[in-house]
C-alpha cells in the first residue's frame, strides 16, 4: 500500500493536475473562460449580463477552435466573472482554463502563469479633466493620481514618476470606475490605466461630453495577452494555434473593427505584432 501511494505521488509529481486541461475539456466537454467586467472595450457585460469584447471574442473563438481539435461537438463555454486582483489566483487554481481581459504579459507574472500570443498592444496613460491644464506628467508635481493598485500601469507608473523626479501621490483603486468617480468629483486629479481602457470607461459611463481628455505621451507599453495554467504546453499551443490562424486569416481586422474601430486603425505597432505571429502551421 505504501509502495502504491509513493508510485501515485510521484505520478502526480510528473504530471502536474494543469497539463490535463486539454483533457478535463474533451471528457467534461466544458470549456471555463475568465472575463472582467467593466474593462471595455475588451470585456464587459452587456445588458443581459453577458460578457462581451474584443478579448470575448477572441476567447469565443479560441474555445471554438479547441472544440474542433479534440473534435468535440457541442464544446460549452463556460464564463466566470473575475476582478483585476483575483485573475491569477483563479488561473493558477483552476477556477478558470483562460482568462480573457486585459491582462499584461510580464515575467514576473510568468512565474506564475503562462500567456498566449500577444492579443493586444496599449500602453499606460493618465487621464485628466479637460479643464485642468494638465499636459504633462511633470504638471502632475503634488498632485494625486488614482491606479488600480497591483497592476503593472501602477508599477510603470511609479518608475515613471521617480524618473522624471515628480512627486505625486498615488491614490489606491480597485476599479477604473471607482477612479473615474473620483475624478469627477475633484478628488484625485488624474486617473492612470492603459489608454484603450481609460476612453472605454468613460464611453461606458456615459458622461463623456468633452469633461476628460488623455496626456499625449504613454509612459510604458502594456502586451496583453489571454492567461492560463503554467506547465500545460499542449493547452497553449491549442490556443495559439488558433490565434495565430485568426492573424493569419485576416479575420482579426474584423474583431478589431467590431470593438475598436471608432478609434481608428491600428497602429503600426499592433499592426505589426499582428503580423509577426502569422506563424505558420
Amino acid at each position: 500500500m505504501l509502495l502504491r501511494l509513493l508510485l501515485l505521488a510521484i505520478v502526480g509529481l510528473a504530471l502536474p493536475a494543469s497539463a490535463q486541461t486539454l483533457d478535463k475539456i474533451r471528457k467534461s466537454g466544458v470549456i471555463t473562460l475568465g472575463y472582467i467586467d467593466g474593462a471595455a472595450p475588451f470585456s464587459f457585460a452587456d445588458g443581459n449580463g453577458q460578457p462581451q469584447g474584443y478579448s470575448v471574442e477572441l476567447c469565443n473563438a479560441v474555445a471554438e477552435g479547441v472544440g474542433a481539435q479534440l473534435k468535440r461537438q457541442g464544446l460549452k463555454v463556460r464564463w466566470v466573472k473575475l476582478t483585476i486582483q483575483d485573475r491569477i489566483d483563479a488561473v493558477r487554481s483552476g477556477k478558470v482554463d483562460l482568462e480573457c481581459s486585459t491582462t499584461t504579459w510580464t515575467l514576473s507574472r510568468q512565474q506564475l502563469v503562462d500567456f498566449s500570443l500577444v492579443t493586444f498592444v496599449d500602453g499606460g496613460s493618465l487621464m485628466v479633466k479637460s479643464e485642468s491644464g494638465t499636459a504633462h506628467l511633470g504638471d502632475l508635481e503634488g498632485k494625486r493620481i488614482a491606479a488600480i493598485t497591483g497592476t503593472t500601469t501602477e508599477r510603470a507608473l511609479r518608475d515613471a514618476l521617480a524618473r522624471r523626479k515628480v512627486k505625486a501621490e498615488l491614490v489606491a483603486i480597485k476599479t477604473r470606475e471607482e477612479g473615474l468617480a473620483l475624478l469627477r468629483e475633484g478628488q484625485v486629479d488624474a486617473l492612470a490605466s492603459d489608454r484603450t481602457a481609460l476612453i472605454g470607461v468613460v464611453v461606458m459611463s456615459g458622461r463623456g461630453g468633452g469633461q476628460y481628455k488623455l496626456l499625449d505621451h504613454d509612459f510604458s507599453i502594456e502586451q496583453y495577452a489571454l492567461m492560463m495554467r503554467r506547465a500545460d504546453p499542449d493547452f497553449r499551443l491549442a490556443v495559439n494555434r488558433v490565434l495565430a490562424g485568426i492573424y493569419r486569416s485576416g479575420a482579426i481586422e474584423q474583431v478589431y473593427g467590431r470593438w475598436l474601430g471608432p478609434l481608428g486603425p491600428p497602429s503600426v505597432l499592433l499592426s505589426a505584432t499582428y503580423f509577426i505571429q502569422t506563424i505558420a502551421e
